[in-house]
């Protein structure tokens, strides 16, 4: 077994949610650290699993399986970078991913292109793309790294897709109550 850090962003709850912290602990989500922000919940877990793959779905399992309607609508980390951000996954300083960025440092293979907030003094770039460039440049050589990057990717595509479809269907209920 290993131990997977992971957050899970929930909406449907708040700060002000009747025994929040019971109710996850009672579903099995005591090892979570349970966080309020800007009135959003988000649970920064410790999960002991096989693999990412397992803990995550087994954490989402075990929020939405609970009496508290919460719906899980991102997982991170993240998977929008920065150079501090990829900095400070890999442990390594700034100014060197900067360097790989621009192409200075024992780079073959170009960086990745950024692909949002393009005209922003800090670009972001994909961490699954990142991840992929690193292994084929022989950075790092853990492919389970680039195999959970493209994991969270595709399971906030996911999730994505399942609340845009929630979201529909409200509104289309409200529409024949309001006809």
């Amino acid at each position: 077994m290993n131990t997977y850090c992971f957050r899970l962003v929930l909406r449907g709850v708040n700060e002000n949610t009747p025994d929040l912290e019971d109710i996850l602990y009672d579903y099995h989500c005591d090892d979570a650290l349970i966080n309020f922000r800007n009135g959003t919940v988000y649970l920064d877990f410790d999960r002991e699993a096989e693999t990412l793959e397992d803990a995550i779905i087994s954490a989402i399992k075990d929020v939405e399986s609970s009496s508290l309607n919460a719906t899980v609508v991102h997982v991170g980390p993240d998977e929008w970078v920065s150079e501090t951000d990829i900095a400070n996954r890999l442990e390594r300083k700034r100014q060197l991913v900067s360097l790989w960025v621009k192409g200075e440092r024992r780079v073959k293979v170009p960086f990745p292109s950024p692909t949002m907030k393009l005209s922003a003094k800090s670009p972001l770039w994909r961490w699954s793309e990142v991840t992929l460039w690193l292994y084929e440049t022989g950075l790092i050589d853990n492919h389970d790294l680039v195999y959970e990057a493209k994991f969270i990717e595709n399971i906030n595509s996911a999730l994505e897709e399942r609340n845009k479809a929630d979201r529909k269907k409200r509104h289309e209920l409200l529409r024949k109550i309001a006809a």
